[in-house]
């Protein structure tokens, strides 16, 4: 019997995790996604070839790996099958949960309305229909894949959803859709998608039970989790590793090593607080250098500094064993680099993440920066300054680095023992 070996953000999503996974990838059997819907995206770069991914686990790119969608996902099928155009080879080398919820294209047109409704307090959404899926879920109103095996029924029952729930989507200035436009919708999707659904909390025991090697990858980032992240501008699962549990149908001791990914800076996508956040020319310069854009969306991301009580928090929230540091070439030719070691608020100094984050004045400690990173792949190839940098991270989150990304590319990580 194996354990499962699981990926996870530590910030606010965007970490690079898809590099990573995909890395990790080429020596796993199983690729196994577990929460979040296509509201993330994964950008790997292989060679020249740059793929977008927002719905199929990374190992898609490993022609020998297995690749896993759980329960946990919200799964859009419009988006998804467009995504399966990009790859010939995904029989019997993607399985999807029967457990898994669908998301429709209603629930994008209540998402865009909900957040068009709060003007200025908006959360900063993706408008992709994430948060209204989950909430159909939490209402035990939603539907599951498995239910493409009669779409005639699943059609009704939508319909019936639209006609009790008449007056909101009224306000809402959403329709209900004809049935018979729906079935062919439904059709559609069905055609496609059946051969890959199945009962994946099965398969996921059976493989384990063999002795597979097993990656799981979430999406986000641990301060946009439901419960540990800065409610409400946050994202609507369980993106901590816990999640990993509920979302595949495996229990705590089926976890195996536990990698956290995080920039060696920070950023975030949307509203809600951010305390490292630079607005200055160094917040820019990071975005410029970063190519800090949002892969799903194209939004600029936010940009700022280490923040290492953040980072603290989400170690021990995931239990990280290791963490990789991406991007840390982006910060190549900053004469200084700062890192956030405590928060002020009303005057007292705190070192752990409070309740309410929207008053956090950071207190930052200040590093010699250095000339060049990017490429590097071993450890003794760094600057000096850049060592005592991660040396330094190591020792204010109690984690080693064991992973050190020093570009885009896959083969420019630098593998500590």
């Amino acid at each position: 019997m194996s354990r499962a070996d699981l990926i996870v953000g530590l910030q606010w999503g965007d970490e690079g995790k898809g590099k990573i996974v995909d890395h990790m990838a080429q020596t796993h059997d199983f690729v196994c996604r577990f929460a979040g819907g296509h509201n993330a995206g994964h950008t790997i770069v292989v060679g020249d070839k740059k793929y977008a991914l927002h719905l199929i686990p990374s190992g898609v790119l490993n022609p020998k790996a297995k690749n896993i969608v759980g329960n946990g996902v919200v799964l859009s099928p419009v988006d998804f099958i467009k995504e399966m155009v990009q790859f010939d080879n995904l029989d019997g080398r993607l399985f999807i949960s029967d457990k898994a919820h669908m998301l429709l294209p209603y629930h994008a047109l209540v998402d865009q309305a909900k957040e068009r409704s709060k003007g200025e307090k908006a959360i900063g959404t993706t408008g992709k229909g994430i948060g209204p899926a989950y909430g159909d879920k939490i209402a035990r109103v939603g539907h599951r894949m498995g239910e493409l095996h009669d779409t005639e029924k699943l059609a009704t029952k939508i319909i019936e959803f639209f006609e009790q729930n008449s007056a909101i989507f009224d306000v809402m200035e959403i329709d209900i859709p004809k049935k018979e436009e729906l079935i062919a919708e439904l059709d559609g999707y069905a055609k496609v998608l059946i051969p890959h659904i199945t009962d994946t909390t099965q398969l996921m025991w059976k493989i384990l039970d063999e002795g597979k090697k097993i990656l799981l990858e979430g999406a986000q980032g641990t301060m946009l989790d439901i419960d540990h992240g800065t409610y409400p501008f946050v994202t609507s699962s369980t993106t901590v590793s816990a999640g990993a549990c509920s979302g595949l149908g495996i229990n705590p001791k089926d976890l195996g090593k536990i990698t956290g990914i995080a920039k060696a800076y920070c950023t975030r996508v949307g509203n809600g607080p951010f305390p490292s956040e630079d607005f200055g020319d160094n917040g820019e310069r990071l975005r410029k250098n970063g190519r800090e854009f949002g892969t799903t969306t194209g939004r600029p991301r936010r940009c700022g500094w280490f923040d290492a009580v953040a980072m603290r928090h989400a170690v021990r929230v995931n239990g990280v064993d290791q963490v990789a540091l991406m991007k840390l070439d982006v910060l190549d030719g900053f004469d200084e680099v700062k890192v956030c070691v405590a928060y002020e608020i009303d005057g007292k100094e705190i070192n752990y993440v409070p309740y309410d984050l929207d008053d956090a004045v950071p207190v930052y400690k200040s590093f010699a920066g250095w000339d060049k990173t990017e490429g590097c792949r071993e450890f003794d190839e760094l600057p000096d300054t850049a060592k005592s940098y991660i040396q330094a991270l190591e020792e204010m989150i109690g984690t080693k680095m064991g992973i050190i990304s020093t570009s885009p590319d896959r083969e420019d990580t630098i593998i500590r023992a």
